[in-house]
């Protein structure tokens, strides 16, 4: 498997320290009054883009992915490692929604939906890539495909925590791009993956746990040699 591009400029966050509050506002965390006026557009919106796709309404499709398809891009080729897959990926997720709209049942926000049909397109064509290789497996070896480097993160630096990633567990490795890399919040990862915000939070945990014993340089033995 070869490594993955990142497709958004690497900050690498896995310290062990806690957040400073602020820095993400998980919904628990709103004022007892309510959602505030953003929460309150961006459900809005999520509403009306889903009864916009039910009723067929291309319109609603093109805002669909005015607002969500370069994210849906940026996860797609952080999942799959290739720009061109990842575009197949985002294709074939709208084309899956188009004809699963009408199972829509609002469990889960439209736009939680929308990615989830993405993540599990893009493991179907994870695991289509790994079954024909395993066919074409002959003598010739795959020549890996050179990816386009993010602004400002350090090739070295950039290499080592794609190869530190790829050794990570498809869970861990998939919570914490969504939520270190794309940003998405545990509620709704969980629903991305099917998985509990509590399953969620112990499993960037234990990601980033990983991601720092494999990053940290090996502590010198002379050091503690007085």
């Amino acid at each position: 498997m070869g490594t993955m591009g990142l497709a958004l400029p690497w900050k690498a966050r896995i310290s062990s320290t806690p957040r400073e509050r602020g820095t993400r506002v998980e919904p628990s965390e709103h004022f007892a009054g309510g959602p505030n006026p953003a929460a309150r557009d961006a459900l809005s919106e999520d509403a009306a883009l889903a009864a916009g796709c039910r009723s067929g309404d291309l319109r609603a499709y093109e805002r669909l992915y005015a607002m969500h398809g370069p994210r849906m891009k940026n996860l797609a080729r952080n999942v799959l490692g290739s720009p061109a897959d990842a575009e197949d990926a985002v294709q074939e997720t709208f084309l899956k929604v188009q004809r699963s709209i009408a199972g829509f049942r609002g469990q889960s926000s439209f736009v939680t939906w929308t990615f989830r049909i993405l993540i599990n397109t893009c493991y179907d064509a994870r695991r289509s890539r790994l079954r024909k290789r395993e066919v074409a497996n002959d003598d010739s070896e795959e020549m890996p495909r050179p990816e386009p480097r993010a602004p400002g993160a350090h090739p070295s630096l950039r290499m080592a925590l794609e190869r530190a990633l790829a050794k990570l567990t498809q869970h861990q490795r998939d919570v914490f791009l969504l939520y270190e890399v794309e940003g998405f919040r545990h509620a709704e990862i969980a629903g991305m993956l099917e998985m509990t915000e509590t399953a969620s939070k112990n499993t960037l945990f234990q990601a980033k746990k990983n991601l720092r014993q494999m990053l940290e340089p090996p502590r010198s033995s002379g050091a503690e040699v007085r």
